[in-house]
């Protein structure tokens, strides 16, 4: 390798000169020769990083070919306002060091998969004695096994409630297992070996792992034979209710088998890849088979890449596959890859295996790569779809309330405190229609010491606009839970801020059953009766499903609170407790409630206590 970026490199760097000369002549400076380019926009930042074994022809077919880019592409590539380039030995230097820029300078028109923490997976922590199955959305390099991601929280749900039915890996939590004291009622059900109080042969434990290992990596058809030769074995020694156990067994799996659709008859391990492109967006759909059965989709969308079909495709093995857990034998692309041969090299040393890249145009792979064209082009369709519902919704939005733009983000604040207990706000963002969590922010009321809804408010408006330009972006639309009377407070606050006029506000009150109001009123300032929606009923039911997710995250947040707040209140009284005991007695029980069942004995035992701190907490709390 000649160059990586934040080191000297030891190869040439061509530097484009000011980025008021033009880009074509510059191109009589670059040579024929493998290497990585840089494009920027007028203010220096890098916009795309690309590879190239030939860099010279490469950048000629962005500014000498003009006619032969898309519309979309065409648009971008306007934006360039100069670009740098870096030689490499080998064409493979420039994939290594290509994908090193890209996390370098997170380029706005590379493709970018986001981190899989918001997908769900399976972990078995196969370094403990007897392992169970939780659901994370964080992978870490700890020695356990990881299962997915899943496409959604409903799907791994249901992953794991046909394990815990299937197979007596224990159900309880690390804590609940250490601390427990007598078998749970999955035990008694037959669900549980119940580890946690009972003696149980590792082994035999680690069987029940083994199985559940090649379950979640779609060897249900393998795992069936290994049991059906056990339950013979079983008959043979007339050990026939263990048969019977076994038998049920195959039964369930089988069951489960026939929900699953057999695609491939050769039991292979693959992943199928497939494209779909529009003006709007990019997509990319991921096919996962196991053992010849397709085990589920996935789609990865993108808004704005200035990267050809092959270049996506490239940058979407490097960045997925460098992550996962789980990479197939064979991954099928639906185009005829430049790269396959460095993709497959890149594979092979950052997975420490062999993994081939292949496209097929006739046979069964083939008609894999049609099934996975069909779902992303659906996808995409389905997609492009819901964006002009979401995009017609915020029009008329906009009509209704007579705003002057599109209220593409949409602001809302509630409260929630019970006698002024621990008082709390929270703000929950939507965008473009849709929530967006990463936005959503808490707040603890600090300048009102009494219940007072319209003073929370005050003071939390106050402190999410009153930053000056520290406070952006300012949303298109604000709204306060409540009626006239919060608007009221909202506008005055706003008003105080001279920021009225930089964007609209709305109240939501809730409907006034004993007057017989059925629906939820949405108020304007300086409007004395609330809009009428006629038939456009969605848009109201829009506005409620953004102040009950208000509603929701205020709530949360003032339960936490609560909780804390209780639990530092009890333990602070007691004469002998400090921070680092309480601290320890939290960690090993978990809630004041399973330190007020403890005895005496087990409070002594934890490390740092002794007997007379254990008889101040028991006096405190059971007293």
């Amino acid at each position: 390798m000649n160059a990586y970026p934040g080191n000297k490199p030891t190869v040439p760097l061509q530097r484009s000169s000011v980025s008021d000369e033009n880009l074509i002549e510059k191109l009589s400076g670059v040579p024929p020769k493998p290497g990585v380019y840089l494009m920027k926009d007028a203010g220096g930042e890098v916009i795309y990083v690309g590879k190239a074994k030939n860099l010279k022809k490469r950048l000629a077919a962005y500014f000498t070919r003009p006619g032969q880019l898309d519309t979309k592409t065409g648009v971008l590539v306007n934006k360039i306002s100069t670009y740098e380039t870096i030689l490499t030995g080998t064409e493979k230097e420039a994939l290594i060091l290509e994908s090193s820029l890209i996390k370098r300078y997170k380029p706005r028109y590379n493709i970018d998969l986001k981190d899989d923490k918001r997908y769900p997976s399976l972990r078995l922590d196969i370094t403990s004695p007897y392992p169970n199955l939780v659901i994370v959305r964080k992978i870490v390099k700890n020695g356990a096994l990881y299962f997915g991601p899943f496409a959604s929280a409903r799907a791994v749900r249901e992953t794991l409630k046909i394990i815990q039915k299937t197979f007596k890996l224990r159900k309880c939590k690390t804590r609940a297992f250490k601390n427990r004291s007598r078998p749970c009622l999955n035990y008694q059900m037959g669900a549980c070996l119940a580890p946690c109080c009972l003696k149980v042969d590792e082994q035999i434990y680690n069987e029940v792992v083994k199985e559940v290992i090649l379950f979640l990596k779609g060897r249900t058809p393998e795992l069936i034979q290994k049991i059906k030769a056990e339950m013979v074995s079983a008959a043979k020694v007339q050990d026939y209710e263990r048969a019977a156990i076994l038998r049920d067994k195959i039964f369930f799996l089988e069951k489960t088998l026939e929900k699953q659709v057999a695609v491939t008859t050769d039991f292979k391990d693959r992943d199928i890849l497939a494209f779909a492109r529009s003006p709007e967006l990019s997509l990319i759909t991921l096919l996962s088979v196991r053992g010849g059965f397709l085990l589920g989709t996935r789609h990865f969308s993108f808004k704005e890449t200035m990267s050809t079909d092959g270049e996506m495709i490239g940058a979407f093995i490097r960045q997925y596959y460098e992550k996962a857990h789980v990479v197939p034998q064979e991954i099928l692309v639906p185009i005829d890859l430049e790269d396959t041969v460095l993709l497959e090299a890149y594979l092979k040393r950052v997975k420490a295996k062999s993994i081939r890249i292949l496209w097929s145009r006739r046979g069964v792979k083939a008609n894999l790569l049609k099934i996975a064209v069909q779902n992303a082009q659906n996808e995409l369709k389905n997609l492009i779809a819901s964006a002009v519902a979401e995009e017609d919704l915020l029009t008329r939005l906009q009509k209704r309330l007579k705003m002057g733009s599109i209220p593409k983000r949409i602001e809302c604040f509630d409260n929630s405190n019970i006698s002024a207990t621990a008082p709390v706000s929270s703000m929950v963002v939507f965008e473009n229609g849709k929530a967006k969590k990463s936005s959503y922010r808490r707040y603890k009321i600090k300048t009102v010491s009494v219940q007072n809804d319209y003073a929370y408010l005050a003071e939390i408006i106050g402190r999410r606009y009153g930053k000056g330009e520290e406070s952006k972006p300012y949303p298109d639309l604000l709204m306060v839970d409540g009626g006239k009377g919060q608007l009221n407070i909202a506008v005055s606050v706003l008003r105080g801020l001279h920021l009225e006029n930089e964007f609209e506000i709305i109240g939501i009150a809730k409907r006034d059953e004993k007057k017989g109001e059925v629906e939820d009123k949405i108020y304007k300032p300086g409007r004395a009766n609330p809009i009428s929606f006629g038939r456009e009923q969605d848009l109201r039911l829009f506005f409620e499903r953004i102040r009950d997710e208000a509603h929701r995250f205020a709530i949360s947040f003032h339960r936490m609170r609560r909780t804390k707040t209780a639990m530092r209140s009890v333990l602070d009284s007691v004469p002998g407790i400090g921070v680092k005991r309480k601290k320890a007695l939290l960690k090993h029980f978990g809630s004041i409630k399973k330190i007020r069942a403890a005895t005496l004995d087990e409070l002594t035992a934890l490390p740092g206590m002794n007997r007379k701190a254990a008889e101040a907490v028991k006096s405190k709390l059971t007293g």
